[in-house]
């Protein structure tokens, strides 16, 4: 059994591993097209630059047989040293726990970082931050394991962790360009809603990371029954995420007058993170109350942050990470089943979680303030006002978009392309009398902008009532309705420009009243979007190949 508990220790390292694509598919989902290529190439340099980083430097830091004073481990190079002997199994598990932490800030940091600013982040936090304090809590001479300080999976040790660094870092870059309006002292006037441009990506980053969790709170088990046993942390890791987003889709419903998909979506990762300290130590109804609080904790966070602090976090990660990790350790003083303050336990390891979770905040300050601010006097930070207007996929990494298949290009032609068709000279073209049968007719413009799926409907209906020309174009259109004021992330939003079509249509024989009719009939569903339609005179209207003009230029 001892070998397959070790089997299924590496099983549970491979799905923290996995747990990268999620975070890299949760940030690009919550954050704008143009940055989607730079926020996947940070979520795999944090695991590739963090590999060696921690290979020389953290794992000696954190695990080293010989540990001082409880605090820090020397560096004994083993893997160079005594390979055939090494523990490569905490090796490996440690080490995709140290790129978890460390990725965890690029969500805040988003679409505003220069690429090489973060690269260097990340190999600090790699090498030095995170082994220190990890070791404290998971080496076994480590001080905080010697006091009975609990965080089975790292609630404390890689949540706060990297919650921490995420809020240090978006202080110091500030908001990105358009989150927020000024005055001319400075103070915000209007705080804007920057919509991620795909909550389906979010959605599917969020049931990875939900799927990866087993193993991030299940591989450390060595036992299948029982409190702290394999299956019970599968079922706290089930019920928490759960539960909290029911909370926060009533919370937000309730609040807002709709259910926020985005806040929802961040509510299970709160769960995950708050119940990850606590998944071996609590029962079922331990893992629901912490579950109802971290739903509620995650929307206040959020929304503190950006409308009362004016703290640009695109994706949440503080509100997820910092303040639930926060909540996930110190509820273990409350709901652990064997010295809980709700168990009889008293108050003795709930100080000891507190005085955990304020020193290993305190560490992370103290070296995310001096890592940041060499960072961004010697190196700079920050992307460049272009860069981040045009998109760091376009002028970081040289790509003009990671949805280049997506982009409706326009197709250039160059002579006789068309079928091998030659030019034909103007002086060519049919010869036509000036005058025309019907000198009295009158033509007129429809315009309609509408949503592109209701294109074949608008098109049958043009076509039973004979209108047989028309021009389609793809244009983006916004607007907003009077009195409906739509929020994301509890921020109104803006205007926002959305996908429609274009049809322009001109008609003499056909009445336009009832072109108009027509189109009102196939377009009216009574919700926003329907579409406008615009009616203009037209003074003339001239066939190009046969110079006819009038009433029957409009006759094919």
């Amino acid at each position: 059994m001892s070998e397959v508990w070790s089997v299924w220790f590496l099983i549970g390292a491979a799905l923290v591993f996995f747990m990268q694509c999620g975070f890299a598919m949760v940030e690009t989902g919550f954050t704008r097209a143009k940055n989607a290529g730079n926020i996947i190439m940070k979520n795999l340099m944090d695991f590739c630059i963090g590999t060696p980083m921690f290979m020389l430097l953290g794992f000696g830091l954190m695990m080293s047989e010989n540990y001082f004073f409880g605090v820090i481990g020397k560096p004994n190079m083993q893997l160079f040293t005594n390979f055939a002997e090494g523990d490569w199994s905490a090796f490996v598990f440690n080490l995709v726990f140290c790129a978890t932490a460390a990725t965890i800030v690029s969500g805040s940091m988003a679409e505003r970082t220069k690429f090489s600013a973060y690269c260097i982040y990340s190999a600090v936090i790699s090498a030095v931050v995170y082994p220190i304090e990890a070791g404290w809590v998971w080496n076994s001479q480590g001080w905080l394991v010697q006091l009975g300080f609990v965080d089975f999976a790292g609630g404390a040790a890689i949540h706060s962790v990297g919650g921490t660094a995420a809020l240090i870092g978006a202080i110091f870059l500030g908001p990105r360009i358009g989150k927020y309006d000024y005055d001319k002292d400075g103070k915000v006037t209007k705080v804007h809603a920057i919509p991620g441009h795909s909550l389906t990506l979010g959605a599917l980053g969020t049931f990875i990371l939900w799927f990866g969790w087993y193993g991030f709170n299940g591989a450390a088990c060595t036992q299948l029954l029982g409190v702290g046993g394999l299956a019970a942390v599968f079922t706290t890791t089930t019920i928490a995420p759960a539960v909290a987003c029911v909370t926060t889709m009533i919370f937000t419903w309730v609040k807002n007058g709709k259910p926020d998909v985005s806040m929802t979506l961040n509510a299970s990762l709160a769960g995950l993170v708050a119940i990850t300290p606590t998944c071996a130590t609590v029962d079922a109804l331990g893992a629901s109350i912490i579950g109802i609080v971290s739903g509620i904790i995650v929307v206040v966070v959020v929304e503190l942050l950006d409308l009362k602090l004016h703290i640009d976090d695109p994706v949440g990660a503080v509100a997820v990470h910092l303040a639930n990790g926060i909540w996930g350790t110190l509820s273990d003083g409350l709901f652990n089943v064997e010295n809980g303050v709700f168990y009889g336990g008293g108050f003795k390891h709930l100080g000891v979680q507190c005085l955990g979770e304020v020193t290993i905040v305190a560490w992370t300050t103290v070296c995310m303030l001096i890592t940041f601010s060499l960072i961004k006097k010697l190196h700079g930070l920050r992307a460049s006002r272009e860069e981040e207007i045009i998109g760091l996929d376009k002028l970081e990494h040289g790509i003009d978009s990671s949805y280049a298949g997506f982009i409706m290009a326009p197709q250039v032609m160059t002579e006789g392309a068309a079928g091998g068709e030659s030019s034909v000279p103007v002086e060519k073209a049919v010869p036509v009398a000036k005058a025309t049968s019907r000198p009295d007719a009158k033509f007129h413009m429809v315009t309609i902008i509408t949503r592109q799926s209701k294109f074949d409907e608008l098109k049958a209906a043009m076509n039973d009532i004979n209108v047989t020309g028309m021009t389609v174009t793809n244009v983006l259109g916004c607007g907003q309705q009077h009195g409906n004021v739509q929020k994301y992330r509890g921020v109104e939003m803006d205007m926002t420009l959305l996908p429609k079509i274009k049809v322009d249509i001109v008609v003499s024989e056909v009445p336009v009243d009832l072109v108009v009719t027509a189109a009102k009939e196939v377009l009216y569903t009574g919700h926003i979007g329907d579409g406008k339609i615009f009616v203009y005179d037209v003074q003339n209207v001239v066939k190009v190949r046969t110079g006819e003009e009038g009433y029957e230029a409009l006759q094919d």
